[in-house]
């Protein structure tokens, strides 16, 4: 083997030693990342839930947690691109809504919560980045739910009994994307929960789905897909993610699916 032949073969496995190490680190991330979500539960309502990042680290993350015997807080964000920086900021983020650190803020207040993490995560002080979020506050005894949203696409509620189609309400709130403009002001909305509901709450990659003909599965059709009927003993959600990997045609998407469902 010539001199350069070696150097060649030293480069390479150097090479391959960094990608590999970088691959591991890459893999703690997202273990670390998933170790931050909330696990599901049945009760006093079912929350079930489906996180499936297009990269080891996505942008999306999403938590919930009981402010008080009454009221129940839950909420999803989706920073902008991919990767480790939006990864890192969606899980501050998350972090700063689970532990509540947001001085003189009611958390039980979703516009309170949105205009005082517009004012923390301001995009200049943030690698510009910044991020879409829904929150929303559920108080069992009225089965109020109140809620306010950054330009987040709205979820969907699903009335009606599982094993018949049921009628879509869209929980909509206005407000733009958090971390453009530290003035901006967030205004709640309020909606009674029905019994025999299932409420859906999720990110843009959940439901823009590019199909191999360049055709976009629309908000209509997405709405269509939920209201179906589900078969006893059928995941929801599992059901879902299989149904839109069909119609992009490949298993990875184009951007993170990530998707809540409460049912009462």
């Amino acid at each position: 083997m010539t001199r350069a032949h070696r150097q060649l073969a030293e480069s390479r496995d150097a090479l391959l030693v960094t990608h590999n190490r970088l691959r591991q680190e890459l893999l703690e991330a997202e273990k670390y990342v998933r170790s931050c979500l909330p696990a599901p539960f049945e009760k006093p309502f079912v929350l079930d839930w489906l996180f499936v990042p297009t990269t080891e680290l996505g942008g999306d993350s999403f938590g919930y947690h009981w402010l008080d015997d009454d009221h129940f807080a839950l909420y999803l964000l989706d920073v902008c691109g991919h990767g480790v920086g939006a990864a890192l900021l969606s899980v501050a983020a998350n972090q700063t809504l689970r532990s509540e650190a947001l001085p003189q803020t009611d958390f039980h207040d979703p516009e309170a919560v949105l205009n005082a993490m517009n004012r923390v995560y301001q995009m200049e002080q943030h690698n510009d980045m910044y991020f879409t979020i829904w929150y929303g506050v559920y108080h069992a005894p009225t089965r109020r739910m109140k809620y306010a949203s950054a330009g987040h696409p709205p979820p969907i509620l699903v009335c009606g009994p599982r094993d018949a189609r049921g009628e879509v309400q869209l929980l909509n709130a206005k407000g733009p994307i958090l971390g453009m403009l530290p003035v901006t002001r967030y205004a709640a909305q309020t909606f009674v929960i029905p019994h025999q509901s299932r409420l859906f709450v999720f990110s843009d990659g959940t439901c823009e789905i590019g199909r191999p003909d360049g055709s976009m599965l629309d908000q209509k059709g997405f709405e269509e897909i939920l209201s179906r009927p589900v078969p006893a003993g059928s995941s929801e959600l599992e059901r879902l993610l299989a149904l839109v990997r069909e119609m992009h045609g490949e298993d990875t998407l184009e951007d993170d699916f990530s998707i809540m469902k409460l049912e009462f």
